[in-house]
């Protein structure tokens, strides 16, 4: 009797070596991409901070020249550099604070079993998907010194005549008019990612709260917050970097003023590099700018990492 068995062939790779490669082959493009248009970039620009280039090199195809951190040097030297990071700091601190403050307000009434939640939620959406620039004249429009509505606003609810409330032109209240719009367009985003956190809360613990007595904040302190860690983490993570690199809600409000009262490093690096025509410049305040931004994301990594809520 003839033997009709077959030699099975081996396979040329191990199942978890083949499953390895695969997921490389599925994750070279974004890798590829990211190298080129992200790590690249960032590198020509640390590179760039050091030189002396300007629009000139960039016609004449001709390499900048080292000039000794005299970039960084003179940003310092006339306090360009310090008001744009002192700004930023404070655009960013007063944003993300009451982004977080409000998106969780937001997320409990939400989470609750009011009537027209479900509306609310499919209508809370909209400040978040309107594009910048519109969100950023829609503003202008609420705070027109002349016939804005918030002027008229405070004049029906003060029932007077409010002869000067230019937010915008004002060195002192600026600032605060773009967080505000930065609040408005922001604020959903984060109320929806707290909300999917809150949902996810376990109902057993929270009835073994009630049972044991423990109050509505004793609740959501020891045990919602602590649970959504993850989530607020993430979205402030979100919120922080999205901040530090605000421009085009600032730049269309305000352009930076007045009186450089809202220029932050994102408006400083676009004056130094296309405005001034030095990209040696605009380069420093960019690694400046991305440094900052990332140490900032880290220590705050850092300390919700260690913090617990009790």
């Amino acid at each position: 009797m003839v033997s009709t068995a077959r030699k099975i062939k081996k396979p040329l790779l191990k199942r978890s070596t083949g499953d390895k490669l695969f997921s490389g082959i599925l994750v070279l493009p974004a890798v590829v991409i990211t190298f080129i248009f992200i790590i690249v970039p960032i590198i020509d620009s640390v590179i760039k901070s050091f030189l002396d280039f300007r629009v000139k090199n960039i016609i004449s195809n001709q390499p900048g020249t080292w000039n000794n951190f005299e970039n960084y040097i003179k940003l310092f030297q006339n306090q360009k550099l310090t008001g744009a990071v002192i700004n930023t700091f404070s655009f960013v601190i007063f944003v993300v604070a009451l982004q977080f403050i409000f998106g969780m307000i937001l997320a409990l009434i939400l989470n609750s079993n009011i009537k027209g939640a479900r509306f609310l939620r499919s209508i809370m959406m909209t400040p978040w998907v309107v594009p910048t620039i519109i969100s950023a004249l829609i503003w202008m429009w609420i705070f027109q010194p002349q016939y804005g509505l918030m002027k008229y606003l405070v004049q029906v609810f003060t029932g007077g005549t409010v002869a000067d409330f230019a937010i915008l032109n004002n060195p002192s209240t600026a600032l605060l008019g773009i967080g505000i719009a930065a609040l408005w367009k922001q604020v959903p985003l984060t109320t929806l990612l707290l909300l999917a956190g809150l949902q996810n809360v376990p109902d057993d613990m929270l009835e073994a709260a009630r049972i044991d007595g423990a109050g509505k904040v004793r609740t959501f302190f020891s045990i919602v917050l602590p649970y959504m860690k993850s989530v607020i983490n993430v979205s402030m993570t979100m919120a922080i970097i999205s901040n530090f690199k605000q421009f085009p809600l600032i730049w269309t409000m305000t352009g930076g003023g007045p009186d450089n009262s809202t220029t932050t490093l994102a408006i400083l690096s676009y004056r130094e590099a296309f405005v001034s025509n030095n990209m040696g410049s605009g380069a420093a305040v960019t690694t400046v700018w991305m440094l900052l931004m990332l140490v900032v994301v880290f220590v705050y990594n850092k300390l919700m990492g260690e913090t617990e809520v009790d």
